[in-house]
């Protein structure tokens, strides 16, 4: 067994790298070796600190003490039911992260409160941006200038106030190559399709459980060619609507929900079509494995896997 203190220096830069923050800080005052690696900026390039919930002031002792030129991933967590102190972020938060890291390019946030955050606050070096449970102002995602934001991937996932206008608004003002809508119930099929055309450059594509249906399939055919990456599940759409989706001659990875209105042939004869189609999967409950046979004799070109529920 090698002792941990013959190792090089690039090596425990590594593995101090994918430790958590705190065991990081732990790890600092072993001796002075580890202390000037575990504050070595290349350790905090990326920062999760999402297992637990932070307030407004942890955050900017965070930042003081570690966050700096050449942060790239910031992902944390708030809490929704806090009072005006103990929120995660505020203007003045976000105006001190973008002076101090402003090469970020990753800000996930879970579970924050971000109705008193004008999305000019939001860091423009963004290229992704992640909202799992939050609560966002009816304002958002509009910029100022004439020029796209450098937002490329956007994730909204059970938000439950992002609706119509966000989505039109967040497509029109940024070039998406990925968008992923979960739980967004209030979205509806013509805020869906208003959106469809300025995501033409969009490659990937999850929808799940939102106002998706046959519809918002044949705007997915005629604007969004280059996607790479679909899925579809929970969503109210026919086997006649995922014709429509013949047009999309890039698709590698397709994820379908199969239920009633959507039969087996409907997927066979959608997959035959798509030339670059490799990796298929099925998700349904009731599902018998002798459909999953059929699917996959006729469609021998990829790997078809079936799952009860969608994954996560």
């Amino acid at each position: 067994m090698v002792a941990v203190s013959v190792l090089p220096d690039s090596v425990l830069l590594r593995v101090l790298a994918l430790l958590p923050p705190c065991d990081r800080e732990r790890a600092a005052g072993v001796c002075r070796r580890w202390r000037r690696l575990a504050l070595d900026r290349t350790v905090w390039r990326h920062v999760d600190v999402s297992q637990r919930r932070l307030s407004s002031g942890a955050l900017w002792q965070l930042l003081r003490q570690h966050l700096h030129a050449g942060l790239c991933t910031l992902r944390a967590r708030g809490s929704l039911l806090s009072g005006s102190r103990q929120r995660l972020l505020s203007p003045a938060l976000l105006a001190a992260l973008r002076q101090r890291c402003p090469q970020l390019q990753c800000l996930s946030l879970a579970e924050t409160d971000l109705r008193r955050i004008p999305y000019e606050s939001i860091p423009a070096s963004l290229s992704t941006l992640e909202l799992r449970r939050c609560e966002i102002p009816a304002a958002w995602f509009r910029r100022s200038g004439a020029s796209p934001g450098a937002l490329q991937h956007l994730l909204v996932h059970h938000v439950p106030a992002f609706s119509d206008q966000h989505l039109l608004a967040a497509c029109s003002q940024h070039r998406l190559k990925t968008l992923s809508l979960w739980g967004t119930y209030r979205l509806t099929e013509p805020g869906l399709r208003r959106a469809a055309p300025y995501l033409e450059e969009l490659q990937r594509l999850e929808l799940r459980g939102c106002g998706a249906g046959d519809a918002t399939l044949d705007s997915i055919g005629c604007h969004m060619k280059r996607l790479r990456v679909l899925e579809i599940v929970a969503c109210p759409v026919t086997g006649t609507g995922l014709g429509s989706l013949k047009p999309l001659r890039h698709l590698e990875m397709l994820c379908l929900e199969l239920g009633e209105k959507v039969s087996p042939g409907a997927v066979i004869a959608l997959c035959q079509a798509l030339p670059r189609l490799r990796d298929l999967r099925v998700v349904g409950a009731c599902l018998g494995a002798e459909v999953m046979d059929k699917i996959r004799v006729d469609l021998s070109h990829c790997s078809c896997s079936h799952s009860p529920q969608p994954p996560a």
